[in-house]
């Protein structure tokens, strides 16, 4: 009986932990990242959803790639020191310091640094689903968004949901994780295409 109680106090609890100690091991164990990701955005009951799908890719602390492929192409690069979005269709860039578009954002929870619980108040979900939740709360008044809750299961983060203030709600689910990927450098630069507006910073 104290042999089984003893293995049972020493065993690792992967199976067993709560959203935050999730996200806090992610963030730990995991410097890099790729994954396929598909969104759904809802609001009011007058709009259709908003799909979309692409490819996720991070390097901690601080770079990230998000490129849109369907129904539009869109790129979301953080370099380290700005922000880059960049519309295709639009021919637009729009650039922002990096430090200053981060803060509470959702992209900090996976890009920034170790000190999440510096900008975000973290408490867990339960179960559902299959998954242990946590749910984020930025802790900064001008955010984007109120709520932040992801999704985990024993082979890493599955789903992010997204609530901002106007009701509105922002799903992605991510599918062929790879965690700490060779990734090079450029992967996270951007040079705005000739020709393209270029708002911001």
């Amino acid at each position: 009986m104290r042999r089984l109680l003893l293995i049972l106090l020493l065993a690792p609890l992967p199976a067993f932990a709560a959203g935050t100690d999730r996200l806090k091991n992610f963030v730990e164990t995991t410097r890099s990242a790729k994954a396929d990701f598909t969104q759904i955005v809802t609001g009011n009951a007058a709009q259709k959803p908003q799909r979309a799908s692409g490819e996720m890719q991070f390097s901690r602390p601080g770079k990230f790639r998000w490129s849109y492929d369907k129904p539009y192409e869109q790129l979301i690069v953080g370099d380290g020191k700005r922000l880059w979005i960049y519309d295709k269709d639009l021919e637009q860039v729009t650039v922002k310091l990096l430090d200053q578009a981060l803060g509470g954002s959702p992209a900090a929870l996976l890009a920034g640094s170790n000190e999440i619980e510096k900008s975000f108040a973290l408490q867990d979900a339960g179960s559902q689903g299959g998954l242990e939740w946590l749910e984020a709360v930025p802790k900064t008044p001008d955010s984007t968004f109120s709520t932040v809750r992801m999704g985990f299961d024993d082979s890493g983060l599955k789903v992010m949901e997204l609530n901002d203030h106007f009701g509105q709600k922002t799903q992605i689910e991510f599918s062929n994780l790879q965690k700490n990927p060779e990734l090079a450098e450029q992967t996270f630069e951007f040079t705005p295409p000739a020709g393209a507006d270029i708002v911001g910073e």
